[in-house]
């Protein structure tokens, strides 16, 4: 193949992508015609509609809740806007619809649901959960805990661990939706209350999993999970319990192991 045919063929591809995700199409169509020949307008829209199906259904996946409260048509229209502002980056459409909460928050038509990019943001945590490599927990290690000053030690949690702090019961609407706990009216009730919620999300077994944070639980992580020993994590979260945290992470699967930390003078 010549150089100029490498560059046409080339220009072919970067026209018919532009065209694809370009919306509206307008110019974009009109800069593919420049590449080829007859009427490609139909085997474009073609195109276009088999990539609104897999924006959809690969959004679906990711946010089956987003979608209940929003509503099939709704959603769809949602998907289908994303995938025109933010073109998926990688072949594993599995990847792609991060950032979907800063986008349903800069939203006019979705303005008058602010609860709506919180929920957002943990399901996609869940989603990168459920992907998170696989780690044993190094049960072992746990005894250090008993034998060594909490200064000298950290905790790891398991890889896909997140911690969201919001103003809005996300943890409540998303249980309300997965499993019915609470109920679909106590969690409009909390919405209507505005009763802030932090979500705890890890990856227990092959299941993401979502909890409402202890008191002072968000606070604690996410110090350990800056690299603070155990000592400062607890002094930055004096109100948890951690007798009562303790036994429910390592059950749980949340608590990957216990490990010594270098001391700085």
């Amino acid at each position: 193949m010549t150089n100029n045919a490498v560059s046409a063929l080339s220009g072919q591809q970067q026209a018919l992508l532009k065209a694809l995700f370009a919306w509206p199409t307008g110019s974009a169509a009109s800069d593919l015609a420049a590449w080829v020949e007859g009427d490609f307008r139909r085997g474009l829209m073609a195109y276009q509609a088999n990539g609104h199906d897999m924006a959809e259904r690969a959004l679906a996946a990711a946010y089956p809740v987003m979608r209940e409260l929003l509503g099939a048509a709704s959603f769809g229209d949602l998907a289908r806007a994303f995938w025109h502002a933010h073109p998926p980056r990688y072949g594993d459409l599995a990847q792609w619809g991060g950032g979907l909460d800063v986008f349903v928050r800069d939203s006019e038509q979705l303005a008058d649901e602010p609860y709506l990019p919180d929920v957002a943001a943990v399901e996609w945590a869940l989603h990168l959960a459920s992907y998170a490599a696989d780690q044993t927990a190094d049960t072992a290690s746990f005894p250090m805990l008993m034998t060594f000053d909490p200064a000298l030690l950290t905790l790891d949690m398991v890889p896909g661990c997140q911690v969201l702090q919001s103003p809005w019961p996300v943890v409540s609407i998303l249980g309300a939706h997965r499993d019915g706990t609470p109920s679909l009216d106590e969690a409009g009730r909390r919405l209507r209350a505005a009763v802030a919620e932090s979500a705890v999300v890890w990856r227990e077994g092959l299941c993401a999993c979502v909890r409402e944070a202890l008191t002072g639980e968000a606070v604690f992580l996410a110090a350990l999970g800056a690299g603070a020993s155990l000592a400062t994590a607890l002094d930055a979260a004096p109100m948890l319990d951690f007798n009562t945290w303790l036994p429910k992470a390592a059950t749980t699967g949340l608590l990957l192991g216990v490990r010594s930390v270098a001391v700085t003078s």
